[in-house]
């Protein structure tokens, strides 16, 4: 698969990795939802704590045992598998942070790339159609070259041991803007939808700032109007410039905390769907259970329906799907 021009996937991420100290097995049943309803991507934003120890490259089999468990759910399924360290050796935009740097410590960028080789291995003839690579979830603190050389060292290895794997990079500014320095790179690239971050992140309690209940279309902090042009404007253009490079662009990571109002989440959900269908870009909710999903959200504004014992924003369902 050409890493220059991508299908436009839509799905969602799995969160069953997410967190090492609340990691749970991948249920196949997500799987089967997620192309039951006519989806055909799962992102798993995992945490490399969950596959080792203190010592890097001691790997639990088991625990890979079960991420190979999810490769298999999604080609049974027909739902492509992408792979992303949310949290590797030196880096994660979680707490706690990392005790090293991915960026400038030279051991974390060894098991980094250790990592990556071993799944390379462990997936070797696999097609890129059914699986891929999403190295490090929203690299931040550090410049976009310090960043680009890791990547290119990272990408180099893996296609060392299997030249066809598709390998996605994010963007910097925690997914927000494209590596033109990884354009001559055999990746793609992966952007967000969190903007702006005041609607899609109201009252979320893991960020460190308060912001007025939001609408949409809003007027931000300078007291411009943030709508569906200006969202183009500073969001998108940039990431079209890239893919003028031969660069494939998709969205790994979107959506609203659950305490927006409903209306105003589905309002702005639209149009940034409107946005990524006319660029042709694929992207992934986060996440399909939990806060910002469709299942399970905690919504207190949403008439729920029943999904096999679960709470289903079908609402939110019907609108993914037009897109």
């Amino acid at each position: 698969m050409d890493a220059s021009s991508l299908p436009r996937w839509r799905g969602f991420n799995l969160q069953p990795k997410f967190m090492a100290h609340d990691e749970e097995q991948f249920r196949e049943e997500d799987f089967e939802w997620i192309a039951e309803w006519g989806f055909d991507f799962a992102r798993l934003p995992m945490d490399y704590r969950c596959w080792t120890d203190d010592d890097w490259l001691d790997f639990d089999e088991d625990t890979l045992e079960e991420i190979d468990d999810a490769v298999e759910y999604g080609r049974k399924h027909g739902v492509h598998v992408n792979l992303n360290f949310h949290r590797g050796p030196g880096y994660t935009v979680a707490d706690p942070p990392e005790e090293t740097d991915l960026w400038t410590d030279r051991e974390a960028r060894e098991a980094f790339v250790a990592h990556w080789e071993t799944f390379a291995e462990r997936y070797e003839g696999i097609p890129s159609e059914e699986l891929s690579f999403d190295l490090i979830n929203e690299p931040a603190d550090t410049s976009h070259g310090a960043y680009a050389d890791v990547a290119r060292e990272t990408v180099e290895t893996i296609h060392d041991v299997d030249p066809d794997r598709l390998v996605v990079a994010d963007g910097m500014c925690y997914g927000r803007e494209p590596v033109f320095e990884l354009a001559d790179v055999d990746c793609a690239q992966s952007t967000r939808g969190y903007d702006p971050f005041p609607l899609t992140h109201y009252k979320a309690d893991w960020v460190d700032r308060e912001f007025e209940e939001p609408d949409w279309p809003t007027v931000g902090e300078t007291g411009k109007v943030h709508d569906e042009d200006w969202v183009y404007a500073t969001r998108i253009a940039q990431w079209e410039h890239l893919e003028e490079r031969d660069v494939g662009v998709h969205v790994g990571e979107w959506g609203v905390y659950n305490h927006t109002d409903h209306d105003v989440a589905l309002a702005w959900m639209e149009e940034m769907l409107e946005l990524w269908e006319e660029a042709g870009w694929g992207w992934a909710l986060w996440n399909l259970r939990g806060p910002f999903g469709v299942i399970d959200s905690e919504r207190e504004d949403v008439d729920y329906g029943d999904w096999h014992g679960h709470d289903l924003d079908r609402e939110m369902l019907d609108l993914l799907q037009r897109y």
